[in-house]
């Protein structure tokens, strides 16, 4: 069996993240899981924290993936695997999106994507294939968005500093038949292996990583 994380930030990227790559690697190592998923904040204070322009010229997208290489550069030292995602918000909302399964040309002008919202970028991630799961919706602040533009709620958030009211999370996938994830929301050292989920297969790489979340084929741990 083989234990991989949803959803963690980096200190490279997210603001918010207190954790390195190594220490992260070493952490989850540690911890006993086989992948990470890293899913730094893709959202406007990123990109400030950052200092560079959303609606600019740069690799800006290059930039939002440091804390991703960093940290699959550090794993392959010590056999975790490590996959990509992000965590969206866009400008209308407080509300936090799970992204999995994406590649680089989606997310490649922030700008835009923030502007666009969740009606209009969700139907885009699906032609692209991508995965798009709703990270805490009832936690202080977000409202669960309208079931049509997700793939799936993240019904287990075992971040300690934050009461993401998990059984109603639950409820409202189960409502609406969709994907169930459990996630750490690993910021900090004690915030690692709280949760993620439990899977007899280990995906090679990130697109695979989704359709294992897509086949719903897995356990969530931290209940």
């Amino acid at each position: 069996m083989h234990k991989i994380e949803t959803h963690l930030h980096t200190t490279h990227v997210s603001q918010c993240g207190q954790m390195e790559a190594a220490d992260i690697a070493a952490a989850y190592k540690q911890a006993g899981y086989s992948a990470v998923i890293v899913t730094d904040h893709y959202n406007r204070t990123t990109f400030d924290y950052l200092g560079i322009d959303p609606a600019g010229s740069s690799d800006r997208v290059g930039a939002f993936l440091d804390g991703y290489r960093r940290l699959k550069a550090e794993g392959q030292k010590l056999g975790l695997r490590v996959f990509k995602g992000a965590e969206l918000r866009f400008d209308e909302s407080e509300n936090d999106y799970l992204l999995y399964g994406w590649r680089d040309d989606l997310l490649a002008e922030p700008g835009r994507i923030f502007r666009m919202g969740i009606a209009a970028f969700s139907p885009i991630a699906r032609a692209e294939g991508a995965l798009l799961i709703q990270a805490h919706p009832y936690r202080r602040g977000c409202t669960p968005a309208i079931a049509c533009y997700l793939d799936g709620v993240e019904v287990i958030n075992t971040n300690p500093r934050h009461n993401s009211f998990n059984p109603r999370a639950r409820e409202y996938a189960e409502q609406f038949g969709l994907i169930a994830t459990s996630g750490s929301d690993s910021h900090r050292p004690e915030d690692v292996g709280l949760g993620g989920i439990l899977t007899d297969s280990l995906p090679s790489d990130s697109m695979q990583m989704a359709r294992l979340l897509r086949s719903r084929c897995y356990t969530l741990l931290g209940e």
